[in-house]
């Protein structure tokens, strides 16, 4: 399984000949080093209905034909703009071809707001866990501190976790540490931050908070093998 970060919260997943994006946030992402036009994916699983994760799905997903997965609300949304999608919600699992998903809580909010126009709600805002050749990815998400990221972690020994650490909409980094701790993940990778001057981070110093866990910076474009 190869795992890659590409700017605020976009990660990628290549694992059983599949290519898998979480959060595809390109088009406007001043952090990417991708090109929304040349981006091939066979799955993108979102998290929440913010533009700065929801992204380019739509456009992605009919020129790949790809099948999103989100929260039901969140993926009805989607699916009338002619995609296909899997809607599941909260502690809910499902085994695909390509690996096992699940959704996990996160305290944030989810929604889209047109422009002069009222918010249009798409239900609750999730994590991911992702398992596949033996290994378990865990992205967070937007989200805050909460206790049961320990539940989390005990219930799924985590090998990768993608973390918040931008502050202001989402965990700082002294928080995303202590999630950290709680999770018990072997490696831990800082997401969304620094794509806004809100979210400005010294990653370094969020490495200096971690304890036991292995905290690796991954700049847009590297990658990991696991």
């Amino acid at each position: 399984m190869k795992i890659s970060y590409h700017g605020h919260s976009v990660v990628r997943i290549n694992t059983n000949g599949k290519t898998i994006l979480i959060d595809p946030f390109i088009t406007g992402n001043p952090q990417t080093d991708l090109k929304a036009e040349e981006v091939k994916a066979d799955v993108i699983i979102l998290t929440h209905g913010h533009d700065d994760h929801v992204g380019d799905t739509v456009d992605l997903a009919k020129r790949n034909d790809a099948l999103v997965i989100a929260t039901h609300e969140l993926a009805a949304f989607i699916g009338r703009h002619g995609v296909k999608t899997h809607s599941m919600n909260l502690g809910g699992s499902y085994q695909f071809e390509f690996g096992k998903v699940k959704l996990t809580q996160a305290y944030h909010s989810s929604g889209y707001i047109p422009e002069n126009q009222e918010p249009i709600y798409l239900g609750m805002p999730a994590g991911v866990l992702f398992m596949s050749e033996g290994k378990t990815i865990y992205h967070a998400g937007d989200t805050a501190l909460f206790s049961d990221m320990k539940l989390i972690g005990e219930r799924h020994p985590i090998d990768v976790a993608f973390l918040p650490i931008g502050d202001n909409f989402t965990m700082g980094p002294e928080d995303a540490a202590y999630a950290a701790k709680l999770l018990k993940a072997k490696k831990v990778i800082p997401i969304h931050f620094d794509t806004f001057p809100p979210i400005k981070q010294n990653t370094n110093e969020f490495l200096s908070m971690l304890e036991e866990q292995n905290g690796i910076v991954l700049k847009p474009g590297e990658s990991l093998e696991l």
